[in-house]
């Protein structure tokens, strides 16, 4: 019988993994894992999970989202970093500067994170900020695609120096709706020729230097009636075709209600699959995430580039003088409004 590909990431319940975890974590279909802030109570118990985990499953991809600003799990123990909008203020002022600030942060992000064994923070956000969107807002570094391009070329270049790869979202565009596809289905009805000359330049410029990609659970109407995470179009004619992105394509999470019009959740992680994701993600719904086990189980893909490649090749300690400058860096930025 054909082997299961691990092609879902799912997420933990608590500060420890039980005894119905280690077996989730040990089925042939999980191949990655992501944590949130329910997990964290401080370093020391985040080191000790991870250990356990590694202890379950030792090549499994540990993600979290760490971006900054309102989007960051673990806080305290950590260096409390700004919203990127915070950079595109200062690259307002002082371009050279920012890009410099950027490529800081991003190591700063990374380090912390690997230290721990953990691989992926997945970011940087890549989304336009038209000041309209209420999900991504000051995640977004800035409204014009080439102040994006610069800082978040940076940021990847100090996660690179880390040794952590980056993953850019949310694949086309996901700043010009109002809506958030983690409560609602949004959809953009611009025309594509007004997409491709904002909103897709920074994927379009960075595709290159990106480990990853996860797509918008957001449809464009103008192109088809399909939300991008579940379109061929979206994923291998403009991502993998057009663009030459051969990192790894994750899904978001299958349970956001952007995702619902689907199915249920094999039906979202075939529909995914098939599209052309190459990992799928579960969250905060147990029951959700055992379903799409059995459905890999029973069913064969291939294909996949594998999302153990994206594991964290850690370097150097970042240097203390250098460490004491970024959180300094992150502390007055945070302040800046």
């Amino acid at each position: 019988m054909p082997s299961v590909s691990p092609l879902l990431m799912l997420d933990l319940e608590g500060l420890q993994v039980s005894d119905v975890e280690k077996d989730l974590l040990t089925h042939p279909g999980t191949g990655g894992l992501i944590l949130f802030t329910r997990n964290y109570q401080d370093r020391q118990q985040l080191a000790e999970l991870v250990r356990q985990i590694r202890a379950v499953r030792p090549e499994i991809l540990i993600a979290v989202d760490q971006e900054g600003g309102r989007v960051q799990r673990f806080r305290d123990g950590f260096v409390r970093l700004p919203p990127m909008a915070a950079l595109g203020r200062r690259y307002d002022q002082a371009p050279q500067a920012a890009v410099a600030d950027a490529a800081l942060l991003g190591e700063l992000m990374a380090s912390e994170l690997t230290e721990l064994d953990i691989d992926v923070s997945f970011a940087p956000v890549l989304d336009l900020d038209y000041g309209t969107s209420t999900v991504i807002g000051d995640r977004s570094f800035h409204g014009d695609a080439d102040a994006m391009i610069a800082l978040a070329s940076a940021f990847i270049d100090g996660m690179s120096a880390a040794g952590m790869a980056a993953t850019g979202k949310h694949f086309p565009g996901h700043g010009h709706v109002v809506a958030d596809s983690h409560l609602e289905l949004p959809v953009d009805p611009r025309p594509l020729a007004e997409i491709e000359a904002a909103d897709l330049r920074p994927f379009v410029a960075l595709a290159q230097k990106l480990d990853g990609i996860m797509p918008a659970h957001v449809i464009y109407s103008a192109v088809e009636n399909q939300t991008a995470g579940f379109s061929r179009y979206w994923l291998q004619t403009r991502l993998r075709e057009q663009m030459g992105f051969r990192g790894v394509i994750f899904s978001d999470d299958l349970s956001m209600a952007g995702a619902h019009g689907v199915g249920d959740y094999p039906e979202r992680a075939r529909a995914a699959l098939e599209a052309g994701c190459d990992m799928v993600l579960a969250c905060n719904n147990r029951a959700g995430a055992e379903q799409v086990l059995d459905f890999l189980a029973a069913t064969r893909f291939s294909g996949q580039v594998p999302a153990s490649g994206l594991r964290a090749r850690p370097r150097r300690p970042m240097e203390n003088t250098k460490r004491r400058a970024a959180t300094e860096l992150a502390a007055a930025l945070t302040e800046l409004r």
